[in-house]
Formats: structure tokens, C-alpha cells, sequence
């Protein structure tokens, strides 16, 4: 499925132009870092990730110089000019998914293409799970002191 565009092609300056002096390539990281960052800007997603990939994220930021990333929920894929989006969220509890959804999609899209250059060719937005109000994330216990 591919997300509406609400920009005409062609904004977006290519990558390795015929002619350049050099190339240029984006990591997988940072695409994963700016689409992460453009989702949780939404109001309505509450979480990215599942309940197992928090509950270790959670764990592994505890740990002192871990230099852990906070890509959770987000994978994606890569090429040279384009790039598609996986993305698992947890939304609050009385937000319209659908709603949501779009408006997920067109920043993650606005933000990746402006940032990286990259053509973002497919968003796809599972949610699997909702944050009901009073509900607190499971407290893990500390492994190091």
C-alpha cells in the first residue's frame, strides 16, 4: 500500500545526481531515528514498539553506557534513492486509528524525505496495542546496582 502524496515529485533534491563529485549514502539508522521521532511527535501514539521490545528497551537504557537506540518499533529498508517504513505504535486509548494513522504517515513521510532526501515509498502502521488511561508501563526489576 502506498501512502498519499500531498507533495508534488521532484521537491526533493536527489541523493547522487549524475555529474556530482561524490555519493552519498544514508544509514538504515538514521532513517529509523527520524521516522521514530516523527511518529512520537503525534498526539495519540503513545508508545512505539511491542510489549516485549519496550520492556527490553526499558531495561537496556537503564544500564550505563549501553549507547543504546531508541529504534524500537521502526524498521526499515534502504536503497540508494528510496525507502520503505515499518513502524509498530501503541496508541491512547480514545484516539481514531484511522486518524491517527494518516497523520503518522504524512510526518513520518514529511520528515524522512526532508531530512534524508530519500523517497519514501511505503509506510506501513501496525498497532498493536492500545494505553488505557491509569495504565503504567510493568516496572522491571534492576539487574545492576
Amino acid at each position: 500500500m502506498h501512502p498519499e502524496r500531498t507533495e508534488s515529485p521532484g521537491l526533493v533534491t536527489p541523493l547522487n545526481e549524475e555529474g556530482a563529485a561524490g555519493r552519498t549514502t544514508i544509514s538504515s539508522l538514521v532513517v529509523q531515528k527520524v521516522a521514530g521521532m516523527a511518529t512520537r511527535e503525534v498526539t495519540g501514539v503513545h508508545a512505539l514498539g511491542g510489549g516485549m521490545s519496550r520492556a527490553f528497551s526499558a531495561l537496556r537504557e537503564r544500564i550505563p553506557g549501553s549507547g543504546t537506540v531508541t529504534t524500537s518499533g521502526v524498521s526499515v529498508e534502504v536503497g540508494e534513492k528510496q525507502t520503505a517504513i515499518d513502524l509498530d505504535v501503541v496508541v491512547e486509548y480514545g484516539a481514531r486509528i484511522a486518524d491517527l494513522a494518516r497523520a503518522v504517515r504524512r510526518n513520518v513521510i514529511t520528515a524522512v524525505e526532508q531530512i534524508t532526501g530519500l523517497e519514501v515509498i511505503e509506510v506501513n502502521i501496525a498497532v498493536n496495542d492500545i494505553h488505557l488511561p491509569g495504565e503504567d508501563e510493568p516496572e522491571l526489576p534492576s539487574r545492576v546496582e
